[in-house]
C-alpha cells in the first residue's frame, strides 16, 4: 500500500508540473517571452523524468505486492494516468514553442490576447483540480474538471470562428499563429 500512496504521490506531482507548464507557456505566449518559454521546454525533462519513476513504481508494485481487485486497477490506471500527464506537459511545450515563433513580437494578436489568457487560467484550474482528484481520491472533484474541458472547447471553437471571419484585420499570418496552438489547449484539458 505503501508503494500506490508513493504513486498517488508522485502523480499529483505530475500534474501539478504540467500545470505550471502550461501557465508559463501562456504566459511565454502572450508576452513573447524567450527566457519562460524556454524554461517551459527545458522543464519538460522533470515531467518526463517523474513518468519514468511512475512507470518503475508501478512496475515494482505489481512485481513485487502482487496487487489483485482494486490496487491492481490503481496501479494499471497509475500507468494510464502519468502518460496523459506526460503528454500535458507534451503540449505546454508546443505552446512555449509558438511563443518563440514571432519574437519579439507576440504571435498572439490583440483581438485573442483575453482568450488565450482565458485559456490559460481554465488549463491552470483542471491542473489544480486533477492534482486534488489524484491526491485524494475524492472524484467528486471530478465534474468541475469536465466543466473546465466544456469551456476551453468553448473557447477553442469560437477562437475558430472569430479568426476567418469579419472584421478579422490581423492578416492570414497572425491567423494561423493564433490558431496554432489552440489545440494544445483543447487536448491538453482533454487529457486532464
Amino acid at each position: 500500500v505503501v508503494l500506490l500512496d508513493e504513486i498517488s504521490e508522485l502523480l499529483a506531482e505530475m500534474a501539478v508540473a504540467a500545470g505550471a507548464a502550461m501557465n508559463q507557456a501562456t504566459q511565454a505566449l502572450l508576452n513573447a517571452d524567450l527566457s519562460t518559454a524556454a524554461a517551459v521546454i527545458s522543464g519538460d525533462d522533470h515531467i518526463d523524468e517523474l513518468t519514468s519513476e511512475v512507470e518503475r513504481r508501478c512496475y515494482d508494485a505489481a512485481a513485487l505486492q502482487q496487487p489483485v481487485a482494486t490496487d491492481l486497477r490503481l496501479v494499471i490506471g497509475s500507468l494510464r494516468i502519468s502518460s496523459a500527464l506526460e503528454r500535458m506537459g507534451d503540449l505546454a511545450v508546443h505552446v512555449a514553442k509558438q511563443a518563440r515563433l514571432r519574437y519579439p513580437n507576440s504571435s498572439i494578436p490583440n483581438e485573442l490576447r483575453a482568450t488565450f489568457a482565458e485559456l490559460g487560467a481554465l488549463e491552470d484550474a483542471i491542473a489544480a483540480k486533477t492534482a486534488a482528484v489524484i491526491s485524494t481520491k475524492d472524484l467528486s472533484l471530478g465534474p468541475d474538471i469536465e466543466k473546465y474541458d466544456e469551456e476551453v472547447d468553448r473557447l477553442h471553437r469560437e477562437l475558430f470562428t472569430t479568426v476567418p471571419s469579419p472584421p478579422w484585420s490581423p492578416g492570414v499570418a497572425a491567423a494561423i499563429d493564433a490558431t496554432l496552438p489552440s489545440p494544445s489547449y483543447e487536448r491538453y484539458a482533454d487529457h486532464a
